[in-house]
Formats: structure tokens, C-alpha cells, sequence
């Protein structure tokens, strides 16, 4: 395959446009229809066609498309390494996390790998579970740790690192404060959500299917956990959220916790890398030996 007209015809499809893609390459739209022209040939499929002004991809292009897309994620993960290597003699540690690990667990972890390994460098992306492992999946990170329970993807290798338990928190002058309620009753009430994507959006729903609940209405959605815990704090709202984040408001009585009768929700919490990748750097190694040492020191729950 002709890795130069792949490139173009991802250009085009990103773009939906051959003059589009002209223009980025600075070559003239007739020579992007032959390259693209060529790429179908050579595969004998149909990767575009015309749509209004631009294109649209074909059955094929649409799975080529997203092939391609992996392919130079590959290439721009393979240049930044050997980049770092040409001027430091040592990688980058990119790391994708969900907001629990990333505020909770991993500002430890990194410090004392930086106290070991004071030269490697760390780039730590957040996000919900959506995001980050996508990050890990299109190789924008080299490791990920995700709070989630049901998994379909198997090109991701998993390492269970510990269980967390989920509280479902109220105002502090909420009625339901320090009371065991029904999954029914709290329900009616008005609900902090979380963004799609988030695990303890997904947490939610499926507790409520699985007891045959309606779900609670979105009384007030947030993109961050914390924003949301302070708007319960404030007064207003229910929600659903992780022991770690919301231990200190519980205890400091700034929000109130309720029990559900008949529920205990835990979530494991994995560490996550890709299944293709064997060689693991000695960097990674350290990193990995830190966080083993760390939890067989420290009952964290």
C-alpha cells in the first residue's frame, strides 16, 4: 500500500473534500483524485464518492479511514519517542486517567517516581473513561487507569490495582441525611449527573435497570466530578460519586451520605495498557514496581 496516497485520502476524508486536501498539501486537486484514484485500484475498492460540493466515504473507506487513523497514531507515538531519546537519552511517560486515579492516587505515585527517576519526563492526561481510553487506543498515552466494570475491548490489556466504593451523597439539610432509603425513593429526586462517557454516569443507569427503576431526572449536569460535589455542597441535589472524592465532605459534614437498602457499590479500578505492546521500558517498569510496593504498604479502602 502506497503509505503517501493513504495519506492524502485520510487528509480528504477528515476534510470531505479533495480541494481541501489540495490546498493542505499545496498539490493541485486533480493529483489528489489520482493518488486516491490509485489507492482504490490498488485495493480494488471504492473508498469515496461524491457528495453536494465534497465526498463521503464508502463502506470501505469508513473502515480504511479508521485503520489509517491507527496506523499514523502509530507513527506520531514511534517520532516522539525517538525524539526524547535524541535529546535526553530518556522517554516520556504519557499517562490517560479517569478523574478518581488522577487526583486520588497517581500525585503520589509520580512524586515518588520522581525522587527515583528524577530525569524521566510524565504527561499526564484526564478525562472520563470515553476519553481516556480512547487516548490509549489511538496511542496519545502509553498507559491508562480507568475506574470500570465491564469491558469490550480486547486489545486492551488489564491489571486489577483495588476496589472503590461509591456513596450517594445529599445536602447537608437534605431529608434523606444519614438515612437507608429505597433505590425507588431516592430516584424521584433531582440528580447530579456526570457527562456521557463517565463511569459513574454508566455506574447509575445500570443500578437502576438492574432493580427495574426509572432513573432519576438531570437536575444539573457537570463535565468534572468536583464541580459536582461542590453543587451538592451548596444545597442543591443528589448524586452518586466515589468514597475517595467525597470522604472529607462527608466528615467535615459539608454533605450528607445515604444508604440504599439491599445496595454496596464497589467499581475496580484497572490499570490498563495496550495488548500489542510486550516491551515495557524500564521507566514504566519503576513506575509499575511504585504502585505494587505502594498498595501492599497502604489499606486504601
Amino acid at each position: 500500500m502506497n503509505l503517501h496516497a493513504l495519506r492524502i485520502f485520510m487528509m480528504a476524508a477528515s476534510q470531505k473534500s479533495v480541494t481541501a486536501a489540495a490546498k493542505i498539501f499545496s498539490i493541485s486537486q486533480p493529483a489528489v483524485t489520482i493518488q486516491i484514484r490509485n489507492l482504490e485500484k490498488d485495493l480494488e475498492l471504492k473508498l469515496i464518492e461524491p457528495s453536494g460540493r465534497g465526498i463521503q466515504l464508502t463502506p470501505a473507506g469508513k473502515i480504511l479511514f479508521q485503520q489509517a487513523c491507527y496506523l499514523f497514531d502509530i507513527e506520531q507515538s514511534i517520532e516522539a519517542k525517538m525524539k526524547d531519546l535524541r535529546y535526553d537519552g530518556i522517554g516520556t511517560l504519557r499517562i490517560a486517567s479517569t478523574y478518581l486515579p488522577a487526583n486520588f492516587l497517581l500525585p503520589q505515585w509520580l512524586a515518588h517516581l520522581k525522587r527515583n527517576l528524577p530525569e524521566i519526563k510524565v504527561d499526564l492526561y484526564s478525562g472520563n473513561s470515553a476519553e481516556v481510553l480512547e487516548q490509549l487506543t489511538h496511542y496519545k498515552a502509553d498507559v491508562a487507569f480507568v475506574v470500570k466494570e465491564k469491558w469490550n475491548q480486547p486489545d486492551i490489556r488489564l491489571c486489577h490495582l483495588m476496589d472503590m466504593e461509591f456513596w450517594f451523597i445529599v445536602p447537608s439539610d437534605h431529608r434523606f441525611n444519614g438515612k437507608e432509603v429505597s433505590l425507588s425513593d431516592l430516584a424521584r429526586e433531582p440528580f447530579l449527573f456526570r457527562e456521557k462517557g463517565s463511569s459513574t454516569r454508566e455506574i447509575l443507569f445500570a443500578l437502576c435497570r438492574v432493580h427495574g427503576v426509572a432513573p432519576p431526572s438531570i437536575g444539573l449536569q457537570f463535565h468534572g466530578l468536583n464541580e459536582s460535589i461542590h453543587s451538592v455542597a451548596a444545597g442543591y441535589g443528589v448524586m452518586l460519586a466515589p468514597s475517595l472524592a467525597v470522604r472529607r465532605y462527608v466528615e467535615n459534614k459539608e454533605v450528607g451520605r445515604v444508604w440504599v437498602k439491599g445496595i454496596e457499590i464497589r467499581r475496580p479500578i484497572y490499570f490498563c495498557k495496550r495488548e500489542a505492546e510486550q516491551e515495557v521500558p524500564r521507566y514504566e517498569m519503576k513506575f509499575l514496581e511504585i504502585i505494587e510496593q505502594d498498595l501492599k504498604d497502604k489499606l486504601w479502602f
